[in-house]
């Protein structure tokens, strides 16, 4: 088993060494959003980039996952990492189910507490929103779809990890907008997507590759959404309103009440 143990930390060292690559991109990866001069917003939406080499990352994490649903050695992989975990009878905590949202939290309480991020409450709740969203139509359809049975044989919905999804996205968040005025906090997001991922495995209920795969949805779904944004904020605010306009301003919140988790828009002219 000795051999084993070596192939599933290797594996955990590929994707810690992968978000450092992530985190040490420049600032070209960046969505340009100029200040209001004249028709900011319009200015905004011609000038976002989507930096295809920040896709590289994600992409190869879910290419991993898609690959070990049907090559026999990322399968013998992924069968070999459960039995690893299972000779040590890890206690099963639900943890996962809370840090998976995490990163997302801490940004709105260090904003709350002062710290300023990249983007005020309004933009960063457009951005965050969208980054779920995005994971959401990525990961449910595909469950469905693949019908992977979970390791607890509880369900045919492993692949991808959700959880794993969620966390990543929240994380990728976090580093979005704190990488420009603070690089060591911005990563701080990152050690709560690595425990929901592992801990995923830990519980039983996904194989490594369905967490390798949501990994990479959460990354790019972030990645995805922050490109979107001056688009999104565009079609918000109406063409021809700029962004310091007294006469309009809109509200997105998102909200949870009776086991149901929704956006709400308000807005007001």
């Amino acid at each position: 088993m000795k051999k084993q143990r070596q192939k599933m930390l290797i594996y955990f060292i590929v994707l810690m060494s992968a978000i450092s690559t992530i985190s040490a991109q420049n600032n070209n990866d960046t969505i340009i959003v100029q200040k209001p001069i004249h028709d900011s917003i319009t200015t905004a939406v011609q000038k976002s980039k989507l930096n295809y080499k920040s896709l590289i990352i994600p992409a190869a994490f879910i290419g991993y996952g898609v690959a070990g649903l049907t090559v026999r050695g990322l399968r013998e992989i992924n069968l070999d990492t459960k039995i690893e975990i299972d000779e040590h009878k890890p206690t099963r905590i639900k943890f996962d189910d809370y840090t998976q949202y995490a990163p997302g939290l801490i940004v709105y309480g260090l904003n709350l507490a002062g710290v300023k991020g990249k983007h005020n409450l309004r933009d960063r709740t457009i951005i965050y929103a969208s980054s779920q969203l995005i994971a959401a139509a990525f990961t449910l359809p595909l469950k469905y779809m693949v019908k992977e049975e979970r390791p607890d044989r509880s369900n045919t919905m492993s692949f991808p990890s959700g959880h794993a999804a969620t966390a990543f996205s929240n994380a990728q968040f976090m580093f979005r907008e704190y990488k420009d005025t603070n690089f060591l906090l911005s990563i701080s997001g990152y050690p709560f997507a690595i425990f929901t991922g592992v801990y995923r495995m830990l519980n039983d209920k996904h194989w490594l590759g369905d967490v390798v795969a949501g990994t990479g949805f959460g990354i790019l779904s972030t990645e995805l959404a922050y490109w979107l944004y001056p688009r999104i904020d565009h079609l918000l605010r109406g063409k021809n309103k700029t962004k310091n306009t007294a006469l309009s301003s809109t509200m997105v919140m998102p909200f949870y009440q009776n086991n149901a988790v929704g956006i709400g828009l308000i807005k007001t002219f």
